[in-house]
């Protein structure tokens, strides 16, 4: 059983990587050869044997593998211009980096979710042709695959609006804090698994105010249980703010750190740290 199969493109790199990848098949009774023309390098696949399945399947995974490889950013590019044209190049480019960071962090499951999609239609595709020129095929034959990266670009864009608006946000209440005049010397804010204690210099407790619905202070975006300490801060601005860590530093610590920057001094084992953690240890 004799099948040939013929994968057009011009871009070098590309042809390079599938030639290299097709000699490396480990199937028998495949011989590779690759011819330059005018427009193409055509890199053509013979297979003599018979288990033609496997031999469309190996094809598939090295196409599968070149598309993802060299020719993803460029498809998530042209998703984030037409979809979201309205955002700058800049803010464009910002978003191409978050598909990117997605797609280096990206789950096994999901990666072979995308080339299963991308196999299933050059099979499909070779079912009744042999030839086939890579970018058009990129361009009209991989629908499944571009709705997988449509949703990737939207969760991207999703998150680079979020991201920005916290952004926004913290620089307002920067703007404001430092208009200000210090309301107080020293605030001690003890950080227990995620719930704020407020102290004063003398180790006071102090009420915190949760009056936030009527703050002016404070945007859509929330602080999780911290909003009440976090508007109690914007309402005393202190001078220095001792943030005593009983356990681990997250979001909430990592905020009171841009908004209030240099006021921020952090411990982890002080006298008072020492005296939290005994107390979390007796419960």
């Amino acid at each position: 059983m004799l099948k040939s199969l013929c994968i057009k493109s011009n871009n070098k790199n590309v042809n390079d990587y599938l030639f290299q990848k097709f000699c490396q098949l480990s199937l028998d009774n495949i011989y590779v050869s690759n011819y330059n023309f005018k427009l193409y390098t055509n890199i053509i696949v013979h297979y003599t044997g018979i288990d033609l399945n496997s031999f469309l399947h190996e094809v598939s995974s090295i196409l599968s593998d070149t598309i993802i490889n060299f020719y993803e950013t460029k498809k998530l590019k042209q998703i984030i211009n037409s979809n979201y044209f309205y955002f700058s190049e800049i803010e464009q480019a910002q978003i191409l980096d978050i598909c990117k960071e997605h797609l280096l962090n990206v789950e096994p499951e999901e990666l072979a979710i995308k080339k299963e999609s991308i196999s299933l239609a050059i099979i499909d595709y070779f079912s009744s042709n042999k030839s086939l020129i890579l970018d058009g095929f990129c361009d009209f034959r991989l629908t499944e695959y571009i709705k997988i990266l449509d949703s990737l670009v939207d969760i991207s864009v999703n998150k680079f609006v979020i991201d920005r608006e916290y952004t926004e946000f913290i620089d307002l209440l920067k703007v404001y804090i430092n208009s200000k005049d210090y309301g107080s010397d020293i605030i001690h804010l003890v950080y227990n698994s995620g719930e704020s204690i407020l102290l004063d210099k003398y180790k006071n407790v102090i009420n915190l105010d949760n009056h936030i619905l009527d703050s002016k202070y404070l945007s859509d975006i929330t602080f999780s249980s911290n909003d009440y300490a976090l508007n109690t801060l914007l309402t005393l601005l202190p001078k220095v703010i001792y943030i005593h860590v009983i356990d681990i530093e997250d979001e909430f610590i990592n905020t009171l750190k841009l908004i209030f920057d240099t006021r921020v001094y952090l411990c982890h084992d002080c006298s008072l740290c020492k005296i939290y953690k005994l107390e979390k240890i007796k419960r």
